[in-house]
């Protein structure tokens, strides 16, 4: 297990297999950050209970030593009421550790909502990743990308990159092209790659043949760089 996956996934994303590995890594985190806060909220919370307790002792024994002096008529009840009274009270229990503890759940739940995104979707299956894999070449690709917008999310399995050209694999059924090429060209456009045409298939078979038909095109190293960079930064 690579800790460094659990708080970055730069190296690792649009690798094959990337969903599905990346989960335990999400879910681990998830638990730590929330492991944290509860830890000191209890902390607080053991340390309100034991100042309590001391100030409730100190009463007692101020009650009783005035007692002669009172007729008698002093107890010690009055510092274990205080220490009732005061454990009742949610007041009582805010203190530096609790609010520390609260704003700790804030990176919690953030953490939390990637969890379930990543437990949401799924790896491009192994048979046909080895299929794209043997017909990719020397083309650059990535696997198991996840688009998300306000309406919509798009899984694409795989994408290989040449150049201006993109062209994807996804087996969503019913995948929203239309959609998705909308969307996605919106992202490439802001990054200003305004001529980049992208296709995505449904029909593995189609796919492979157009992966073959890519190597020909022109090789355009810094181009095909500066796509797969702004496509990794826009998916999940």
């Amino acid at each position: 297990m690579k800790i460094a996956r659990m708080f970055s996934t730069e190296k690792v994303k649009g690798t094959r297999n990337y969903l599905n590995s990346q989960k335990k890594y999400e879910v681990i985190r998830t638990v730590l950050y929330f492991a944290i806060p509860l830890s000191l909220f209890a902390a607080g919370i053991m340390q309100t209970q034991a100042g309590l307790l001391k100030a409730a002792g100190r009463i007692d024994g101020f009650l009783a030593g005035m007692a002669p002096a009172l007729g008698g008529s002093a107890s010690g009840a009055g510092g274990w009421e205080l220490l009732r009274t005061g454990l009742m009270n949610p007041k009582s229990r805010v203190n530096l550790l609790s609010i520390v503890a609260v704003l700790g759940l804030l990176p919690a739940s953030k953490s939390l909502i990637g969890a379930v995104m990543f437990l949401r979707f799924h790896s491009l299956d192994s048979g046909a990743a080895d299929l794209v894999e043997k017909s990719s070449g020397d083309l650059q690709t990535l696997y198991d990308c996840v688009f998300t917008s306000y309406k919509k999310n798009f899984v694409v399995g795989h994408l290989a990159v040449r150049g201006s050209t993109v062209c994807g694999y996804s087996q969503t059924p019913g995948f929203d092209e239309n959609g998705f090429y909308r969307h996605i060209g919106d992202l490439l456009r802001l990054d200003g790659h305004k001529e980049v045409t992208v296709k995505i298939f449904t029909d593995l078979k189609k796919y492979t043949e157009r992966l073959g038909q890519m190597a020909s095109l022109e090789e355009r190293p810094e181009k095909t760089a500066a796509v797969i960079a702004t496509l990794k930064s826009v998916c999940l």
